[in-house]
């Protein structure tokens, strides 16, 4: 039997990997023990709840105010007994986080091989999105495992001169999840989010630190103009609570009748709206990967993109922070302009976490040795 210790720290890297943690709790030829970072504390309990999954270990690296180094710090100081004591024969990572890169370096450096899911997304620019460029590509060099979501992305790393041996094309696990939870919760009742909710109604979301200033002020210039042009449409935005996001996002939308912004809400509300809604405005990776799961356009608020597949099916509109270019997409949008396949879904068919399983298990290149 071989030992998987997988890592995750923020709610999307639990909702990413956990599919893997319960596909290899059914096996008899991997033991799986599931670490904890907590970087992200109160989301990552309710995405755990989501799945009715309970960690093996939480490193508790959670600060107030804390830093990306003062992360970096705590994973290099709290991870290495873990891996000592565990011996696993695999540490596995999963995106482009701060605990998803010290975790790959820390597992590198104690000679444990490293196996990163979402492997090879790339915009090509550091500082878009950062520091998550910097990060994946940092655990790419120390992969031994690269479980690529789509052929795009395997060919990124190709191109960086990645061994060709070590690129699995698997599918991305997000859309696992997705089947998971579809298969438990129900994701129709939109009156438990909001009694006023009423359809129809566009979806927004936007919070990233690379428009803070003058591009979330375009952001919000244009969803004021789209909302008091379309009243009939309804424009939910639950607003991320910090004050680079929350200051612009009252100051221009707070007085729009058809504008409804509400607090931060747990990710199967999230999904629920996603469902329901007409369409989606957002700067998220995770949505981009999302909103083709659920047959819905998604207008990406942001200059470049990881996650070019579901744009080249124009299932995606790149739109950046541009108030005309955001409109005109709006527009196209309502007006029904817009065309694809909405069966055909470029990140996976839901079975991303068994491939994977399918690969390690098979083989026998890899065990602990320790440093």
């Amino acid at each position: 039997m071989k030992t998987i210790l997988i890592i995750a720290g923020t709610r999307p890297e639990i909702i990413k990997t956990v599919p893997v943690v319960i596909e290899a709790r059914k096996r008899n030829d991997a033991k799986v023990i599931y670490c904890l970072t907590g970087q992200h504390k109160t989301m990552a309990l309710e995405a755990l709840s989501i799945f009715d999954v309970k960690p093996d270990d939480d490193l508790q690296i959670m600060r107030p105010n804390q830093t990306l180094n003062m992360i970096s710090e705590s994973v290099f100081g709290k991870l290495p007994p873990v891996i000592e004591q565990v011996k696993p024969d695999v540490v596995m990572v999963q995106g482009d986080t701060t605990t998803a890169a010290m975790t790959a370096l820390c597992a590198f450096n104690m000679k444990v091989p490293v196996a990163h899911i979402e492997a090879g997304l790339r915009t090509f620019n550091m500082d878009a999105p950062y520091p998550e460029e910097c990060n994946r590509r940092l655990i790419g060099i120390v992969s031994k495992y690269n479980f690529c979501p789509t052929t795009m992305a395997q060919d990124n790393l190709l191109r960086e001169g990645t061994p060709k041996e070590t690129l699995f094309v698997t599918g991305n696990t997000v859309v696992d999840s997705l089947r998971l939870i579809q298969e438990k919760h129900n994701l129709d009742k939109l009156e438990l989010i909001a009694l006023d909710v009423r359809k129809p109604f566009v979806l927004i979301t936007a919070h990233r630190r690379e428009s803070f200033g003058g591009g979330f002020k375009n952001i919000c210039t244009a969803i004021r103009e789209c909302a008091l042009r379309y009243p009939q449409y309804q424009f939910i935005y639950p607003v991320h609570l910090n004050p680079h996001v929350k200051g612009p996002v009252h100051e221009f939308l707070g007085n729009i009748s058809n504008v409804k912004l509400i607090p931060p809400i747990p990710y199967l509300e999230i999904l629920t709206l996603m469902k329901h809604c007409e369409f989606v405005l957002s700067d998220s990776g995770g949505i981009q990967e999302e909103a083709p799961s659920f047959g819905k356009h998604c207008i990406v608020l942001r200059e470049v993109t990881e996650r070019m597949e579901s744009v080249n099916l124009g299932m995606s509109e790149l739109v950046g922070t541009n108030v005309e270019k955001i409109c005109k997409s709006v527009q196209r949008t309502i007006e029904g302009k817009i065309k694809y396949d909405i069966h055909q879904n470029p990140y996976g068919d839901g079975h991303a976490s068994e491939r994977i399983l399918d690969i390690l298990m098979k083989s026998n290149s890899w065990c602990y040795t320790g440093r």
